[in-house]
């Protein structure tokens, strides 16, 4: 079986962006089991992309029936263009749409902070490169009002080494293992990994009984010298 050894990106070039901070502007959403379909309502995910998604991110907590708007801090002028968003208890729960965070993310959102958020959703918006940072609960709404009181201030979250700084607080962040390791050494973009993985990949594909050779694509350079170590210089175990 071929193994692909992440550590091999840690000091040197990664397939994806390493996400080891986030800074800007927050924007506070106050309440607990916030679920995915307040995040984006079913109706909106009959699409064959997710381009156009981020208009309708919390789209029923900002207008009513006859689209009027609805007090949300979504609409409000001061948060325009805020990147952070700041949540409360068990944020994503519910269904495990991926189009949550796709929605979120093209509002604007480049990382999540909360008290707790449910485990598929924190696990789609990693495969985003967003990055769901947790705090007590104190800290939390400390922040939020921050936010509130300071709408143009800016927030940084330090996803290496777990801080999240505003104002002139400090406060001790968490991040889990695995999320801080993939993101810190940029291999939490699956696609961009089994790329520069090509020939772990098309070794473990040659191993595989049900997968016939002319099936296995050659390198994104054109070449396929079978060399399972042609792409990354992974081999076989």
């Amino acid at each position: 079986m071929t193994d692909v050894d992440h550590s091999q990106f840690a000091g040197g070039e990664a397939p994806a962006e390493k996400v080891t901070d986030v800074s800007g502007t927050g924007i506070p959403i106050r309440g607990n089991d916030i679920d995915t379909d307040q995040i984006i309502p079913a109706r909106f995910m009959k699409v064959v992309t997710f381009d156009g998604l981020g208009q309708f991110a919390f789209f029923d907590q900002r207008f009513d029936d006859e689209d009027n708007e609805k007090e949300h801090p979504f609409n409000e002028e001061q948060y325009q263009g805020a990147n952070l968003l700041v949540v409360n208890a068990n944020f994503g729960c519910g269904s495990s749409r991926e189009h949550a965070p796709q929605a979120l993310m093209r509002w604007g959102i480049d990382a999540v902070v909360g008290e707790s958020f449910a485990e598929i959703f924190a696990g789609n918006c990693l495969a985003l490169g967003i990055p769901t940072v947790t705090a007590d609960e104190d800290e939390i709404v400390a922040l939020q009002d921050f936010v509130e009181e300071n709408p143009d201030a800016d927030i940084d979250i330090d996803v290496e080494n777990e801080t999240i700084t505003y104002g002139e607080t400090t406060i001790d962040a968490d991040v889990s293992e695995a999320q801080r390791k993939a993101l810190v050494e940029g291999v939490w973009d699956t696609t961009a990994l089994m790329n520069a993985n090509q020939g772990a990949v098309k070794a473990t594909a040659r191993s595989l009984p049900y997968v016939p050779d002319d099936h296995i694509p050659a390198a994104s350079d054109g070449s396929d010298n079978g060399d399972a170590g042609d792409a990354t210089g992974a081999g076989d175990d």
